[in-house]
């Protein structure tokens, strides 16, 4: 959850559920307010549809036509809990058109089909018409966290879900297609295996910060711009 890369323009996961959208609507602005083409693209999960930081944030950002990309993975259950339950209207990117934002439901579990969506929704927000919404419907294989038993999904619709694999299914689409190799497909796995490896044992051999970091960047320093 608590990735971060500003080098890549990747500003991180955030433990509070819907928390990081206004969040997106203030890089969002940043750009708009700068002039560039850049876009922000904001993930959120199903179970943020029902916080109010979400209707405040699709909100502000069509009111102020921001440059903004936001991807509902709805995987159909939020921790354990079925969307259907807990959701008086189940097609989520219904609720991004109530504020007047573009949006459309996508096969989440088809890669080029996303490819193709939000490519096409980028366009038009670097376009300048305003932000969109994409509602990816999609499904975790496993529990929520490693706690979580997942005892509420039949297995049965588990077993189902993974045979759409999107990293198979696009797997068998290049290989048939013949755009690449077995072999260039076990040199990916191993390459993804690596950075993996390398992530965690710099993590695990990082010493831990001091103690003072705590207070580091919570209120402006003296002496700052």
């Amino acid at each position: 959850m608590h990735l971060f890369d500003a080098e890549k323009s990747f500003l991180g996961g955030f433990a509070i559920v819907a928390g990081h959208m206004p969040l997106a609507c203030g890089l969002a602005l940043a750009e708009q307010y700068k002039g560039t083409d850049r876009i922000v693209i904001n993930f959120i999960g199903d179970g943020s549809v029902n916080e109010g930081e979400f209707h405040e944030a699709l909100n502000l950002a069509s009111v102020w036509k921001l440059p903004v990309v936001f991807v509902c993975e709805n995987n159909l259950y939020g921790m354990g809990t079925s969307m259907r339950r807990v959701s008086a209207l189940v097609e989520v990117y219904k609720r991004a058109e109530a504020y007047n934002i573009a949006a459309e439901q996508v096969d989440g579990m088809d890669v080029l089909a996303m490819h193709k969506a939000v490519s096409r929704l980028a366009a038009t927000v670097r376009a300048g018409e305003g932000p969109a919404f994409i509602e990816a419907i999609c499904f975790r294989f496993h529990g929520h966290s490693m706690a979580d038993a997942d005892l509420y999904r039949p297995k049965q619709e588990v077993a189902r879900w993974k045979k759409l694999d999107p990293i198979a299914q696009l797997s068998t689409t290049l290989l048939d297609a013949r755009v690449i190799a077995e072999a260039d497909l076990a040199d990916m796995h191993a390459q993804a295996d690596a950075m993996v490896a390398d992530a965690t044992r710099f993590a695990e051999e990082s010493p831990d910060p001091p103690i003072e970091s705590l207070k580091r960047h919570v209120y402006k320093e003296p002496g700052d711009a």
